[in-house]
This record gives C-alpha cells, sequence and structure tokens, in this order.
C-alpha cells in the first residue's frame, strides 16, 4: 500500500514530532547527529552538532520550527537538554498569549516506544556511514549527512506533494 506524502511546508508533518540524537564518529571523536521524524516516519529535520547539550538543542529545535511550525506534540529520548528547550518554547508561548496571542502549548511525550520510529531511522544512516571511511572533518561529515538524508527524503518521495514551491524552493528546502 502506497502511503500519501504531504508537502514538506504543511502543519501536519510537524504535529506529531519524533525527536532523537545518535552519535556520528568523525576522526575518532563523537559528534551528536539530531534528528526529528513526523509520526509516518518522514524526515523533518537534522543537524550535525560537535556537543549534546542545551545550546544544541536550542539551536535544532530553533531550526526546525523556523523551517516548519510549533508542533502540538513531540516525542523524545529522556535527554534533559531537549526538556528543557521545549519548556523554554512553553514559556514563550504563555508569554505570547498574554500578549494576546492564542495559547498554544507543546505536549511532551517522553515514551520509548513511541520514539522507534527515530531509532530505526537512524539505522539507515549508520549503514551508509559505516560502509564509508572514517569523517576526517566536522565539515566535511556535516555535508556527508545532509546528503544522506537528502537522498533518503528522495528516495522516499517525501518532496512529491510540495507542488506550490519553485524547483529552487524545493531542493533548499530540502537541503536545509
Amino acid at each position: 500500500m502506497q502511503r500519501e506524502h504531504l508537502p514538506l511546508s504543511s502543519t501536519y508533518l510537524y504535529n506529531n514530532a519524533r525527536m532523537d540524537e545518535t552519535y556520528i564518529e568523525v576522526k575518532g571523536d563523537q559528534y551528536y547527529l539530531y534528528r526529528a521524524v513526523d509520526k509516518l516516519g518522514d524526515t523533518i529535520d537534522f543537524m550535525l552538532s560537535e556537543k549534546r547539550d542545551e545550546l544544541s538543542a536550542k539551536a535544532f529545535f530553533d531550526k526546525a520550527i523556523k523551517l516548519h511550525d510549533i508542533p502540538e506534540k513531540v516525542t523524545m529520548d529522556k535527554s534533559g537538554a531537549n526538556k528543557s528547550r521545549i519548556t523554554e518554547v512553553d514559556f514563550l508561548l504563555i508569554f505570547f498569549y498574554l500578549l494576546g496571542s492564542s495559547l498554544i502549548q507543546i505536549i511532551v511525550q517522553q515514551i520509548k516506544y513511541l520514539n522507534d520510529i527515530v531509532e530505526q531511522d537512524h539505522r539507515s544512516i549508520k549503514i551508509i556511514k559505516n560502509l564509508m571511511l572514517e569523517f576526517k572533518s566536522f565539515h566535511s561529515a556535516e555535508a556527508t549527512l545532509a546528503g544522506i538524508e537528502l537522498h533518503h527524503i528522495l528516495r522516499e518521495k517525501q518532496h512529491m506533494n510540495a507542488a506550490n514551491q519553485s524547483i529552487f524552493a524545493k531542493f533548499y528546502a530540502l537541503a536545509g
């Protein structure tokens, strides 16, 4: 059965996000690949970071929210850095509500089995990465992983219904 993909700009994709990070070795050091997928397993966003801390989680969530929208639910592991960033965004949303905007709150779910979709999605990146030689620099790892992610998005036909965008807008939305 072929599933129908929604446009990358659709807010549905980001309503039920699953977020996780995995490590990638670069010249023997561990770096962290933050990834978010929707409940169907389609990639929402990704980012390679040198550290796994609150600043990295903040940068990832800010990038994802800027490109998409504020999610209704976020499923994640027990990472304190990720949870703290969502809490900060919730406080900002309450502040905007007090200024007259509509009330929006992000529901955080820290349920392990719901995050299996993104955990399994890491596997495809790890398999391709393990077939290659070791990354020599952070920038080459970042560019290569962006290419792997883009290939994954194209292979899964996640870009097909973005008809309201020009070819250049589609490319830059996919390539980040």
